[in-house]
This record gives structure tokens, sequence and C-alpha cells, in this order.
């Protein structure tokens, strides 16, 4: 067969060249494949008809010329080599949607990077301007505001001092004029001792009976002398140096700088069965439903809702804040470790007793409470936060409200022991803010 089919090979067409013979090169033959269609053969979809403007419209346009190209490059072929017009027409649908879809995202890029621009040429640059501007506003401010507040001191300061020294020389002129009084008046009872001696030594019987008139005549003069009495006016009036923007400016500084709230936690030893305490130890919790606890222990209130914090203080300028905003039932100030802790007596509730000193609200009442006198305090709105201030070496107890800046209540009261911070609740909940 070999034989055969060498002797039915077409010779190779040559050509002669020289002695010799040349083969002639042949094109190549395109190979039977999958059938081709042109252009003008294949339907297409047009392209869907959108708006666009710029360098979008170019895409648009460049995507459409490239459309059919690209399509029947990546169309699959069918089972026999050759694409159905189907396949074609779906593979183009394909492609033509991811086109437009690429279109959006490029137009969609070149609108995000022109607002970028935007924003990178116009905004930032205004921005920045505009916040030198307000920064130079602010400093101005802060600085005017601080002189102002500078001056307003420096008045208030020489106004308090010729306060000071104009009850320092009063006083000092009373005892000086009690001074003057009593040494007058005991030259005078000296005179009349001796003239009494002088009279009984002296004077027989005849003679001291002749001399009665004489004598109840000067000691008329003597019972006319009373013994010296306490009197207010020897003493410095500690109420000169009150002054309202002394006593803000004063609180509101040892609240700012203070941290007084965060080194006051809640004894939960002393915690009556009425209230429940965070983890923190900082937030005290109403409930009317008495809690199984110790009510033996002799730390704890075992009737009225009240808790002691864990230290005292002593001595010095301690202050902490209280948030009341969820409860319209409350007390908070201070008492001695003596406070009625059993029972459910008036001697129990704080500001009922000797022992403590309390700012207390009641629904809509509030009143500064000790030793079972209520001192009405009258508020225009109920505060959210209330600092308490205690000077202890001054013996002042002041309560604030932070947010207003407003004195709420001052108390003085000359400490004789440490006193720790207390505090009740009869509705919802108060905490100590850090």
């Amino acid at each position: 067969m070999c034989g055969s089919l060498a002797g039915t090979r077409r010779a190779r067409p040559s050509e002669r060249f020289g002695n010799k013979r040349v083969p002639v090169l042949r094109q190549p033959q395109p190979r039977p494949g999958p059938a081709v269609h042109s252009p003008a053969l294949v339907p297409s979809r047009p392209c869907r008809a959108r708006p666009a403007a710029g360098s979008g419209s170019r895409l648009r346009l460049l995507a459409a010329g490239s459309r059919a190209g690209r399509s029947r490059a990546g169309a699959p072929s069918a089972p026999g080599g050759a694409a159905t017009p189907a396949q074609v027409r779906h593979s183009m649908a394909r492609a033509e949607r991811l086109r437009n879809k690429l279109v959006d995202r490029c137009e969609r890029l070149q609108l995000q990077s022109a607002a970028i621009t935007r924003h990178v040429d116009e905004v930032l640059p205004a921005k920045d301007q505009g916040v030198l501007s307000a920064a130079h506003a602010a400093r101005e401010l802060v600085v005017q505001r601080l002189l102002f507040v500078g001056k307003a001191c420096e008045n208030e300061e020489q106004r308090l001092l010729e306060k000071v020294h104009a009850e320092e020389e009063r006083a000092h002129q009373s005892i000086l004029t009690q001074q003057v009084h009593w040494t007058e008046a005991l030259h005078k009872l000296g005179t009349l001792r001796t003239y009494l001696v002088d009279m009984i030594t002296n004077l027989d019987d005849q003679g001291l009976l002749r001399a009665e008139q004489e004598i109840f005549e000067r000691t008329e003069v003597a019972e006319g002398i009373l013994e010296p009495q306490e009197s207010l006016k020897l003493n410095f009036n500690q109420t000169c140096v009150q002054s309202p923007l002394l006593h803000r400016l004063w609180a509101s500084a040892v609240l700012c700088c203070l941290s007084g709230s965060q080194e006051i936690h809640i004894d939960e030893k002393t915690l009556s069965p009425h209230l429940s305490l965070s983890e923190d130890k900082r937030t005290l919790t109403f409930s009317p439903k008495k809690a199984k606890v110790d009510s033996d222990c002799p730390e704890r209130f075992d009737h009225w809702p009240n808790a002691l914090a864990t230290a005292p203080f002593h001595s010095g300028i301690c202050a902490w804040k209280v948030s009341v905003e969820q409860s319209c039932a409350y007390k908070l100030g201070v008492c001695y470790s003596s406070v009625p802790r059993k029972g459910s007596a008036n001697e129990g509730r704080l500001g009922f007793n000797a022992a403590s000193w309390v700012f207390s609200r009641y629904d809509k009442e509030f009143r500064f409470l000790h030793a079972g006198q209520p001192q009405p305090v009258e508020l225009i709105k109920a505060p959210t936060e209330i600092g308490v201030l205690l000077d202890f070496g001054a013996g002042e107890l002041l309560f604030y409200d932070p947010d207003s800046c407003t004195i709420l209540f001052s108390h003085r009261e000359a400490f004789a022991e440490p006193v720790y911070p207390v505090f009740a609740v009869a509705h919802q909940g108060i905490s100590l803010v850090p």
C-alpha cells in the first residue's frame, strides 16, 4: 500500500535553477474549521442608548466599535466545531452587558476623581483657612475672657480685702472700747471696796450709822456695774468674705481640678436591704422589696435606704459629683460614723439627727436637712448632677450644680470628727460620677 501511495503522490512542483531543480513553495491552504460569519451576516444587538458626555461618550463609542470582533473571538463552539447563531447572540449580549457595566464604572470613577480633585484643590484649602481663622478667634476669646475674669477677680479681691480690713477694725475698736469700759468699772469697784473697808475699819457703830446714807449712795453706783457678757460684736464676722462670685469660681475650680469622685466608693457592708450596688461600687439602685442580707451586721442600715462611703475625710478639701438625673427621691451629704443605723425611727433618717448633713429631694421639694430642721431650697429646675464640696478645715459644706455653676446651698459647721460621704435613694438610682 505504501508503494501505491507513493506512486500516486503528486510531485511537488519545481523550477529549474541552473542545473538544479528547486521546489516551489506554495501558500498553505486553510484547514476546515468552524464557520466564521462575517459581521454582515451575523445579527447584532444595538447598544443601549445612554446619555454620555466627555470621555464617557468616547468610551462608549470605542466599546461599541470593538464589540462584534471581541464577541466572536470569545464565542463558544458548537459540538460540531461551529457556533450556532443563538450562542453567538448570547455571547454578544453578555459581552455587551459587561462592557456597559465597565463603561458605567469608568464614568463613576471619573466623577469620583473629579470630586476628590475639587475637594483637594478647593475644599481642603478653604477648610484650612477656616480652621486658622477659627483658631485665632478662639485664642482671642480665651484671652479676652480670662482677662475679664482676672479683672473681675482683682476687683472682687480688693473689695473683699477692704471688707475684711473694715471688719477687723470694727472688731478691734469694739474690743478697745470694752477694755476702756471695763477698766473704768474695775477702777470704780476697787475704789468702792477700799472706801467700804475703810468705813468698816475706822468707824464705830455710831459713826457707821451716821454714814449709812452716804454708804448706800456709793454702793448704788456699784450695783449699776454688771458682769461682762459674751458679745458677737467682739468677734470677727465671717460673713464679710461671703461672695457669690468667689464661691462660684472656687467651687468650679475645685470640682474641675479635684478627682474626689474617683477615690470614693460605696461601702457594701453599710448597704440598706432596699439598695443594690453596681460592680464598680458607684451606682445605687432602689428596690421597694428588701433583699436577703445580713441585717445583724453593725455597719448596715437595716431599714432606711442609706449607704456610706468606704473611707472618711478628716482634713483638706474634698469634692465629688453624683448623677441624680434618674431619681426624684434622694439625699446626699456627709455624716459621722455614729449616725444611727438600726430601726425605723426618725433618728435613723439622714438629716433627722445631729450626726448628718444632707441635701434632700423628694419629688419637687428640695431641702437642706440637719438635726431634723429642714431649710427649703428654691430651685427653678431639678439638677441632673450635684457636686458636694467639703472644706473640712474651714468648716464649710457646699452643694453645687456643675451645669449651671449655681451654688444650691452652703452650710458652715465646725466638724468635731471625720465625716463620711453618705447617700440615700428611694426612687430609681443615683451614681457617683468619675
